[in-house]
Protein backbone atom coordinates (compact mmCIF):
# COMPACT_ATOMS: atom_id res chain seq x y z
CA UNK A 1 0.00 0.00 0.00
CA UNK A 2 1.40 3.64 -0.73
CA UNK A 3 0.46 7.08 0.10
CA UNK A 4 -2.18 8.57 -1.94
CA UNK A 5 -4.35 11.13 -2.26
CA UNK A 6 -7.55 8.72 -2.08
CA UNK A 7 -9.73 7.72 0.49
CA UNK A 8 -8.40 4.76 2.70
CA UNK A 9 -8.36 1.02 0.86
CA UNK A 10 -9.41 -1.61 3.07
CA UNK A 11 -8.56 -4.19 1.14
CA UNK A 12 -5.29 -6.17 2.63
CA UNK A 13 -4.76 -3.35 4.87
CA UNK A 14 -3.91 -4.03 8.03
CA UNK A 15 -5.82 -2.37 10.85
CA UNK A 16 -5.13 -2.40 14.91
CA UNK A 17 -8.12 -1.69 16.76
CA UNK A 18 -7.58 -1.09 20.27
CA UNK A 19 -11.01 -1.67 22.43
CA UNK A 20 -11.87 -4.29 20.46
CA UNK A 21 -13.82 -6.45 23.00
CA UNK A 22 -17.08 -4.66 22.50
CA UNK A 23 -19.35 -1.96 21.19
CA UNK A 24 -17.59 0.15 18.44
CA UNK A 25 -14.26 -1.20 18.36
CA UNK A 26 -16.21 -4.69 17.97
CA UNK A 27 -18.46 -3.58 15.04
CA UNK A 28 -15.17 -1.80 13.44
CA UNK A 29 -13.43 -5.03 13.40
CA UNK A 30 -16.67 -7.14 11.86
CA UNK A 31 -17.75 -4.39 9.14
CA UNK A 32 -13.37 -3.95 8.43
CA UNK A 33 -13.27 -7.65 7.85
CA UNK A 34 -16.10 -7.51 5.54
CA UNK A 35 -14.08 -5.37 3.79
CA UNK A 36 -10.90 -7.37 3.37
CA UNK A 37 -8.39 -5.85 5.86
CA UNK A 38 -6.39 -7.77 7.99
CA UNK A 39 -6.80 -6.95 11.78
CA UNK A 40 -5.35 -6.59 14.86
CA UNK A 41 -7.73 -6.88 18.21
CA UNK A 42 -6.42 -5.84 21.23
CA UNK A 43 -8.36 -5.37 24.86
CA UNK A 44 -7.41 -6.15 27.88
CA UNK A 45 -10.41 -8.77 28.10
CA UNK A 46 -8.93 -11.58 25.87
CA UNK A 47 -12.03 -13.94 26.28
CA UNK A 48 -14.53 -11.24 24.68
CA UNK A 49 -11.31 -11.04 21.92
CA UNK A 50 -11.69 -15.01 21.15
CA UNK A 51 -15.47 -13.90 20.19
CA UNK A 52 -15.06 -10.78 18.18
CA UNK A 53 -12.13 -12.92 16.31
CA UNK A 54 -15.35 -15.41 15.47
CA UNK A 55 -17.41 -12.82 14.20
CA UNK A 56 -14.67 -11.22 12.04
CA UNK A 57 -14.41 -14.85 10.73
CA UNK A 58 -18.09 -15.55 10.15
CA UNK A 59 -17.78 -11.83 8.33
CA UNK A 60 -15.54 -13.18 5.65
CA UNK A 61 -11.68 -12.71 6.97
CA UNK A 62 -9.57 -15.47 6.91
CA UNK A 63 -7.85 -16.92 10.45
CA UNK A 64 -4.18 -15.90 9.41
CA UNK A 65 -5.55 -12.00 8.58
CA UNK A 66 -6.34 -11.80 12.37
CA UNK A 67 -4.12 -10.75 15.62
CA UNK A 68 -5.37 -11.22 19.17
CA UNK A 69 -3.15 -8.90 20.90
CA UNK A 70 -4.16 -8.37 24.39
CA UNK A 71 -3.09 -4.85 25.83
CA UNK A 72 -3.50 -2.67 28.27
CA UNK A 73 -3.98 0.43 27.57
CA UNK A 74 -2.41 1.89 30.64
CA UNK A 75 0.60 -0.39 30.94
CA UNK A 76 2.76 1.76 28.18
CA UNK A 77 5.97 -0.36 29.06
CA UNK A 78 4.46 -3.33 27.14
CA UNK A 79 3.66 -1.43 24.25
CA UNK A 80 7.02 -1.52 22.25
CA UNK A 81 6.74 -5.12 22.27
CA UNK A 82 3.13 -5.12 21.25
CA UNK A 83 4.12 -2.78 18.08
CA UNK A 84 6.82 -5.10 17.30
CA UNK A 85 4.75 -8.12 17.26
CA UNK A 86 2.20 -6.41 14.85
CA UNK A 87 5.17 -5.30 12.68
CA UNK A 88 6.57 -9.33 13.06
CA UNK A 89 3.11 -10.68 11.61
CA UNK A 90 2.33 -8.13 9.09
CA UNK A 91 5.26 -6.03 8.53
CA UNK A 92 3.36 -2.91 8.45
CA UNK A 93 0.65 -1.06 10.34
CA UNK A 94 -1.58 1.02 7.61
CA UNK A 95 -4.29 2.39 10.26
CA UNK A 96 -4.39 2.92 14.00
CA UNK A 97 -7.90 2.89 15.54
CA UNK A 98 -7.43 4.75 19.07
CA UNK A 99 -10.96 3.22 20.58
CA UNK A 100 -10.33 2.00 23.63
CA UNK A 101 -11.78 4.28 26.43
CA UNK A 102 -14.12 4.57 29.37
CA UNK A 103 -16.85 6.95 30.09
CA UNK A 104 -18.49 8.92 33.48
CA UNK A 105 -21.96 9.75 35.46
CA UNK A 106 -21.30 11.92 38.16
CA UNK A 107 -21.30 15.34 39.12
CA UNK A 108 -18.12 17.11 39.30
CA UNK A 109 -19.11 17.53 43.30
CA UNK A 110 -19.43 13.97 44.08
CA UNK A 111 -16.22 12.62 41.49
CA UNK A 112 -13.21 11.55 43.34
CA UNK A 113 -10.15 13.15 41.97
CA UNK A 114 -8.92 9.60 41.56
CA UNK A 115 -11.89 9.29 39.05
CA UNK A 116 -10.35 11.93 36.81
CA UNK A 117 -6.75 10.57 36.50
CA UNK A 118 -7.97 7.21 35.76
CA UNK A 119 -10.12 9.04 33.25
CA UNK A 120 -7.39 10.85 31.55
CA UNK A 121 -4.87 7.94 32.18
CA UNK A 122 -7.37 6.02 30.04
CA UNK A 123 -9.02 7.90 27.58
CA UNK A 124 -5.65 10.86 26.92
CA UNK A 125 -2.05 9.07 27.45
CA UNK A 126 -3.27 5.65 26.55
CA UNK A 127 -4.04 6.83 23.10
CA UNK A 128 -0.83 9.39 23.24
CA UNK A 129 1.30 6.61 24.46
CA UNK A 130 0.44 3.81 21.85
CA UNK A 131 0.29 6.62 19.11
CA UNK A 132 3.79 7.53 19.41
CA UNK A 133 4.69 3.91 19.43
CA UNK A 134 3.71 3.48 16.14
CA UNK A 135 4.34 7.03 14.56
CA UNK A 136 7.48 6.12 13.89
CA UNK A 137 6.64 2.61 11.81
CA UNK A 138 4.68 5.48 9.77
CA UNK A 139 7.12 7.64 9.29
CA UNK A 140 9.19 4.88 8.26
CA UNK A 141 6.85 3.54 5.53
CA UNK A 142 5.92 6.98 4.85
CA UNK A 143 1.87 6.51 5.04
CA UNK A 144 -0.29 5.70 7.38
CA UNK A 145 -3.46 6.79 9.40
CA UNK A 146 -3.70 7.38 12.69
CA UNK A 147 -7.11 7.60 14.45
CA UNK A 148 -9.30 8.56 17.82
CA UNK A 149 -12.39 7.77 19.10
CA UNK A 150 -13.67 11.04 20.43
CA UNK A 151 -17.15 12.18 20.91
CA UNK A 152 -19.65 14.96 20.78
CA UNK A 153 -18.16 15.17 24.38
CA UNK A 154 -15.25 16.65 22.75
CA UNK A 155 -16.78 19.34 20.98
CA UNK A 156 -19.34 20.07 23.90
CA UNK A 157 -19.25 20.58 27.77
CA UNK A 158 -21.82 17.52 28.45
CA UNK A 159 -23.55 16.91 31.83
CA UNK A 160 -22.30 14.54 34.06
CA UNK A 161 -19.02 13.77 32.16
CA UNK A 162 -16.62 16.65 33.67
CA UNK A 163 -13.57 14.24 33.32
CA UNK A 164 -15.00 12.55 30.15
CA UNK A 165 -15.84 15.89 27.91
CA UNK A 166 -12.12 16.97 29.36
CA UNK A 167 -10.50 13.38 28.34
CA UNK A 168 -12.29 13.39 24.61
CA UNK A 169 -12.02 17.31 24.26
CA UNK A 170 -8.09 16.48 25.07
CA UNK A 171 -8.03 13.82 22.44
CA UNK A 172 -9.52 16.28 19.39
CA UNK A 173 -6.40 18.92 20.26
CA UNK A 174 -3.97 15.98 20.45
CA UNK A 175 -5.05 14.46 17.29
CA UNK A 176 -5.80 17.83 15.22
CA UNK A 177 -2.08 19.08 15.98
CA UNK A 178 -0.86 15.40 15.23
CA UNK A 179 -2.42 15.96 11.70
CA UNK A 180 -0.64 19.39 10.69
CA UNK A 181 2.50 17.82 12.40
CA UNK A 182 2.50 14.51 10.26
CA UNK A 183 1.02 16.04 7.09
CA UNK A 184 4.15 16.65 4.68
CA UNK A 185 5.09 13.26 6.35
CA UNK A 186 2.20 11.71 4.19
CA UNK A 187 0.68 10.58 7.51
CA UNK A 188 -3.38 11.24 7.76
CA UNK A 189 -4.97 11.88 10.88
CA UNK A 190 -8.62 11.42 11.58
CA UNK A 191 -11.13 12.22 14.53
CA UNK A 192 -14.04 10.10 15.00
CA UNK A 193 -17.11 12.01 16.95
CA UNK A 194 -20.17 9.82 17.91
CA UNK A 195 -23.06 10.46 19.17
CA UNK A 196 -25.27 8.70 21.26
CA UNK A 197 -24.21 4.70 19.88
CA UNK A 198 -26.31 1.24 21.23
CA UNK A 199 -23.27 0.05 23.24
CA UNK A 200 -22.63 -0.64 26.91
CA UNK A 201 -20.90 2.61 27.47
CA UNK A 202 -23.28 4.03 30.03
CA UNK A 203 -23.29 0.46 31.92
CA UNK A 204 -19.65 0.64 31.60
CA UNK A 205 -19.09 4.31 32.94
CA UNK A 206 -17.20 5.40 36.07
CA UNK A 207 -19.32 6.29 38.92
CA UNK A 208 -17.97 9.15 41.25
CA UNK A 209 -16.43 6.89 43.51
CA UNK A 210 -14.79 5.17 40.58
CA UNK A 211 -17.33 1.97 40.26
CA UNK A 212 -19.13 1.02 37.36
CA UNK A 213 -22.50 3.12 36.51
CA UNK A 214 -24.42 0.18 35.98
CA UNK A 215 -27.65 2.05 34.88
CA UNK A 216 -28.52 2.53 31.18
CA UNK A 217 -28.71 6.28 29.34
CA UNK A 218 -31.99 6.35 27.16
CA UNK A 219 -30.00 8.59 25.37
CA UNK A 220 -27.68 5.71 24.48
CA UNK A 221 -30.85 3.09 24.71
CA UNK A 222 -31.82 4.95 21.59
CA UNK A 223 -29.08 6.05 19.53
CA UNK A 224 -27.76 4.25 16.46
CA UNK A 225 -27.11 0.91 15.71
CA UNK A 226 -23.29 0.20 16.75
CA UNK A 227 -23.00 -2.31 13.39
CA UNK A 228 -24.74 1.32 11.61
CA UNK A 229 -22.14 3.42 13.26
CA UNK A 230 -19.30 0.95 11.92
CA UNK A 231 -20.26 1.24 8.52
CA UNK A 232 -20.33 5.46 8.83
CA UNK A 233 -17.04 5.20 10.16
CA UNK A 234 -15.23 3.15 7.90
CA UNK A 235 -17.20 4.95 4.70
CA UNK A 236 -15.79 7.86 6.47
CA UNK A 237 -12.01 6.50 5.98
CA UNK A 238 -13.00 5.24 2.70
CA UNK A 239 -14.18 9.25 1.86
CA UNK A 240 -10.60 10.27 3.58
CA UNK A 241 -12.72 12.29 5.87
CA UNK A 242 -10.43 13.79 8.04
CA UNK A 243 -13.19 14.62 10.90
CA UNK A 244 -15.92 12.01 11.09
CA UNK A 245 -19.30 12.38 13.31
CA UNK A 246 -21.32 9.38 13.98
CA UNK A 247 -25.12 9.40 15.09
CA UNK A 248 -28.37 10.14 14.15
CA UNK A 249 -29.71 11.69 17.39
CA UNK A 250 -30.36 15.06 18.31
CA UNK A 251 -27.24 15.68 20.12
CA UNK A 252 -25.43 16.15 16.62
CA UNK A 253 -26.97 19.45 16.08
CA UNK A 254 -24.71 20.37 18.81
CA UNK A 255 -21.54 19.91 16.52
CA UNK A 256 -23.57 23.06 15.00
CA UNK A 257 -25.02 24.99 17.39
CA UNK A 258 -21.80 25.14 19.41
CA UNK A 259 -19.90 27.43 16.68
CA UNK A 260 -22.97 29.05 15.66
CA UNK A 261 -24.43 30.29 18.80
CA UNK A 262 -22.69 29.08 21.64
CA UNK A 263 -24.61 31.02 24.43
CA UNK A 264 -27.79 29.48 23.01
CA UNK A 265 -25.68 26.21 23.28
CA UNK A 266 -24.49 26.96 26.64
CA UNK A 267 -28.29 27.65 28.45
CA UNK A 268 -29.40 24.11 26.31
CA UNK A 269 -27.43 22.04 28.26
CA UNK A 270 -27.49 23.84 31.30
CA UNK A 271 -31.33 22.78 31.19
CA UNK A 272 -30.33 19.53 30.17
CA UNK A 273 -27.86 19.22 32.89
CA UNK A 274 -30.56 20.35 35.49
CA UNK A 275 -33.12 17.66 34.41
CA UNK A 276 -30.17 15.08 34.31
CA UNK A 277 -29.02 15.88 37.90
CA UNK A 278 -32.66 15.72 39.42
CA UNK A 279 -32.74 11.71 37.19
CA UNK A 280 -29.18 10.86 38.59
CA UNK A 281 -29.49 11.77 42.36
CA UNK A 282 -33.31 9.93 42.39
CA UNK A 283 -31.27 6.93 41.01
CA UNK A 284 -28.41 7.77 43.81
CA UNK A 285 -31.01 7.27 46.89
CA UNK A 286 -32.44 4.06 45.38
Amino acid sequence: MSPDNSGFNFDQAVVWITGASSGIGAALAQEMARRGARIVLSSRREKQLHDVQQQCVDAGIEQASLLILPLDIEDHSSMPAAVAKVMGLFGRIDLLINNAGISQRSLCIDTDLAVYRKLLDVDVLGQIALTKQVLPVMVEQGYGTLSVTSSVAGKVGAPLRTGYSAAKHAVMGFFDALRVEVAHLGLKVTTIVPGSIRTQVAHNALTGSGSANGVADPNIEAGMDVAECARVIADGFAADSEEIAVGDGPEMGLLDMKRQDPTGTFRLLEQMAADQTQTHRTHQRQ
